[in-house]
């Protein structure tokens, strides 16, 4: 008998055997079952629904926006940031609330959307995913420790930038070896302060708009829409020039919101009462991603004219905040290293995020059986700390700004990570599909399934043709006259081929499966029954307390 039903985690293999757990019934996807053996140390369930919460807002509020928007602004002007904006915040809706319905029904501990593509899709699709998540997880660590490098050299300083990658790894890493109950109460603050900080950025962006800085004369208002301009030409000129530079913004844009929605699904699988708390998260993590995203980029367009050289070169640091560089125009002094302390601890943030990906993603593909065993090690307190090792070893990859520029490693990451997260949302879309197949060939009433969108499934097929085509233009502007680098051109579409490399590697090795599960026999039982005993009621709540706090729980 194991001690504790919160405990159980879920691998990616599908089995019937089930056996007693403390009144309910595990099964052989249990970890602690895989081999017929009782195991103590898997992944626990640690995170609270604000920790959660929290944790997705946090990955996504990162130096994506604070520091690769500027670069975007002054590629596209504020018009054409405005629209990429919008446009992914839609298409990421579709993503989110396809993926939500998918991990509400069945939340495992442990799992990952690399899991129910093995569950609902095939185990070529669940092995490819799962080491596209953990290969590109692992790399955006080093992107947001690069990141921070910018900044940093917003302040005069004769460190070399190998001391703070160090110092930037040490932190990281050692967030995640802690146990996941103190990763999300960190987490959770590190978010908030980006959030407070998100919150008074956009608050005096409406002061600098009335023209209410110190060095300001009238009424800013949509001045820099009208000079330099709304939209900018890029490559070439005239109105070709400003359709190029829309279709580049468009895909730039899409680089802050990579791997949010599976974030969410990660959480999930750590989350207390998942059932109930997974589809509370996913709504009010939209409405926030939107207010702050949204409002954030209008703001930029408001305060900074995208023609400023200090976006992409200068004073502050290549590719540097656009946020800096406006309060700089209005003549407020100090704000500057205010916000660039608090991007640098975004930049924690989110690395923090992405490693606890990229580590749950090995952990589950070695569950799975498809990564070594020893992945599957975890301490006491639940931490697959051979996993978080093994993630951990990208971080060397920051040390790549002590030979070149750090902007151009910047823009490689950018690059290499698009491409993945648009491959990672085309197979989320499919993983739905499937599963809403499944659902209604088996006859699965509606009552049984926590969350459902009125935007399915049209969502996911709209997502799957949107990101198929930003999957193939990605790296568009090498093929212009004069702009061909094969560094540019590897990392915007390296990817692609390593994806189909891994999948039909897969297939190749288990040319007997199917190219996918017959919708009558996907798996929609075996676990539920594990899941539904981790449910809990909310515990008893005061009007007044439910109105204060309903933001964050």
């Amino acid at each position: 008998m194991v001690r504790n039903v919160d405990d159980v985690s879920a691998g990616g293999k599908m089995a019937t055997p089930t056996y007693e757990k403390d009144g309910a019934h595990a099964t052989s996807m249990d970890p602690e079952y895989a081999s017929g053996e009782v195991v103590e140390e898997t992944t626990k369930r640690g995170l609270k629904a604000r920790h959660a919460q929290m944790i997705a807002l946090g990955g996504t509020i990162g130096t994506g926006l604070f520091v690769g928007s500027g670069a975007t602004l002054h590629r596209g002007g504020p018009l054409f940031i405005l629209l990429g904006y919008s446009i992914l915040a839609i298409l990421v809706l579709f993503v989110v609330t396809a993926i939500t319905e998918v991990a509400a029904y069945l939340p495992v501990s442990g799992g990952t959307m690399s899991y129910y593509g093995h569950r609902n899709v095939s185990n070529s699709l669940g092995f490819a995913m799962g080491w596209l998540y953990f290969y590109s997880l692992g790399i955006l660590v080093p992107y947001e420790i690069t990141a921070a490098g910018l900044v940093i050299d917003y302040w005069p300083s004769n460190i070399n930038i190998a001391v703070w990658i160090t110092v930037f790894i040490v932190v990281i890493v050692g967030l995640n070896i802690l146990p996941v109950q103190f990763y999300g109460e960190t987490e959770f603050w590190f978010a908030s302060l980006k959030v407070f900080m998100m919150i008074g950025l956009l608050m005096l962006s409406f002061i600098l708009f009335w023209g209410g800085g110190p060095q300001q004369h009238g009424i800013l208002g949509f001045h820099y829409w009208k000079d330099p301009g709304a939209t900018n030409t890029w490559l070439v000129s005239g109105n070709t020039g400003r359709f190029v530079a829309f279709i580049e913004v468009i895909v730039l844009s899409a680089f802050p919101f990579t791997f949010a929605p599976e974030l969410l699904v990660v959480t999930g699988g750590e989350m207390q009462s998942p059932r109930r708390n997974l589809p509370k998260a996913a709504k009010r993590y939209f409405y926030r991603l939107v207010f702050f995203y949204i409002g954030s980029v209008l703001a930029i367009g408001v305060i900074c004219p995208f023609n400023d050289a200090r976006l992409t070169s200068g004073g502050v640091g290549a590719k540097s905040s656009a946020f800096v560089v406006g309060i700089a125009n209005a003549g407020i002094k100090g704000l500057g290293s205010v916000i660039n302390a608090i991007i640098i601890t975004s930049a924690w943030s989110s690395g923090n995020s992405f490693l606890y990906m990229s580590s749950r993603s090995l952990y589950s593909l070695a569950i799975a059986g498809n990564a070594p065993k020893i992945f599957t090690k975890c301490t006491k307190h639940g931490v697959p700390y051979m996993a978080v090792a093994a993630s951990s070893l990208f971080c060397a990859l920051a040390y790549l700004n002590c030979a070149n520029s750090g902007s151009v490693v910047f823009a490689w990451f950018v690059n290499l990570t698009n491409t993945s997260g648009f491959i990672s949302w085309i197979c989320c879309s499919i993983v739905y599909l499937r599963f809403r197949k499944a659902a209604n060939v088996q006859g699965l009433a509606r009552s049984d399934i926590p969350y459902r969108s009125i935007f399915q499934p049209w969502g996911a097929w709209i997502a799957i043709v949107a990101f198929t085509i930003l999957t193939l233009i990605n790296g568009f502007d090498v093929f212009f006259p004069g702009r061909f680098s094969a560094s540019t051109f590897l990392t915007a579409y390296v990817g692609i081929p390593l994806f189909l490399v891994i999948y039909f590697g897969h297939r190749i090795m288990h040319w007997k499966d199917a190219w996918a599960h017959d919708p009558a026999q996907v798996d929609l039982y075996t676990g539920i029954d594990v899941v539904l005993a981790n449910e809990h009621p909310d515990p008893p709540m005061g009007v007044w307390r439910k109105r204060l706090t309903g933001w964050f729980t």
